[in-house]
């Protein structure tokens, strides 16, 4: 078995968490078939190897740590070229998505997405693909070399967050000539309300049915003294506010007490909320996602528990 590629991502500076869900996996997984464990960095990121001791290595390719697509995915042809590695981890996130689709067509090699496990057995990896919102998982049984995209939230960070001292090696790498420049970062304004500072949450998702019947949950907010949060599908409704807005491509959240009103719990979802204290979820779909992180459930109509409690405290 070769060696696991573990393509770290990195924004102002910082590694993202999923960076190092991938690490904690990729040790685990060379633990059982052999191989090293080897986080591949961009630009000036090398500097912070010592973030990255959970790696046996960490491999430098240079190039701008603005993320530019080309630029990247043409230097992780190259790297994967060099080394023949068995398994190549991406996040399933914007930059994993776009560096996977060119890497693997490319150099013809099988990219697995959705991906919220990997096993393996032999020389073959089994990736349990999360698919609808986590309403179905789907195995795919493949030889190496293969490109994993990995679901943000499918495994604890804290896991591969280990600081050391991981050998660095130079890669001198082929950031080809694309049509593609970084411009510039655009930030979002600032929100009337920061939900990464709430002690309570109560969080809205589709289940909620229309825009006006948020009043309800607004209620409950309001003597509970909470700040009111969403999931994305409301974002896209434009029912409520980005910055509102909790999981992948929203906030994370860490409440001592997080409200999920109507709240399937897809996999990005639950990734921006899943280290709340205490999660009570509230859903009438008894298969629903959510409840395997919630502390607290009920599978009875939102509205009429919502009213009650709202009663009750009041």
């Amino acid at each position: 078995m070769g060696d696991i590629l573990v393509i770290t991502e990195h924004l102002k500076d910082e590694f993202q968490d999923i960076t190092f869900e991938m690490l904690g996996k990729a040790k685990e997984l060379t633990g059982i078939s052999g191989g090293q464990c080897v986080a591949v960095t961009f630009g000036s990121m090398h500097g912070k190897a010592d973030e990255l001791g959970t790696a046996d290595s960490v491999i430098s390719i240079g190039g701008s740590d603005d993320y530019n697509p080309e630029s990247y995915a043409a230097a992780v042809q190259s790297l994967i070229r060099e080394k023949s590695p068995s398994l190549i981890m991406v996040g399933f996130t914007s930059m994993g998505m776009d560096i996977a689709s060119s890497v693997a067509t490319a150099l013809d090699i099988p990219a697995v997405s959705y991906c919220a496990n990997i096993n393996v057995s032999g020389s073959e990896f089994s990736c349990t693909s999360s698919m609808y919102g986590g309403k179905m998982n789907v195995v795919t049984h493949v030889e190496g070399p293969v490109l994993a995209m990995v679901l943000a939230g499918s495994y604890n960070a804290e896991t591969g967050r280990v600081s050391g001292s991981p050998d660095v090696e130079s890669f001198s790498a082929d950031f080809g000539s694309g049509n593609v420049r970084f411009k510039q970062l655009i930030e979002p304004e600032d929100a009337d309300v920061d939900i990464t500072q709430s002690n309570i949450l109560v969080a809205v998702g589709r289940g909620i049915g229309s825009k006006d019947d948020i009043e309800i949950a607004e209620e409950l907010a309001e003597v509970l003294d909470a700040d009111l949060a969403c999931s994305r599908p409301l974002v896209d409704a434009g029912w409520m506010s980005k910055s509102r807005q909790v999981g992948k491509s929203g906030l994370k959240v860490k409440p001592k007490v997080y409200i999920a009103l109507g709240i399937s719990g897809a996999p990005e979802h639950i990734e921006g909320m899943k280290s709340a204290s205490t999660i009570i979820a509230i859903n009438t779909d008894k298969n629903a996602p959510i409840f395997d992180v919630a502390d607290y459930g009920m599978t009875e109509d939102l509205f009429d528990i919502v009213e009650e409690l709202v009663e009750e405290l009041e």
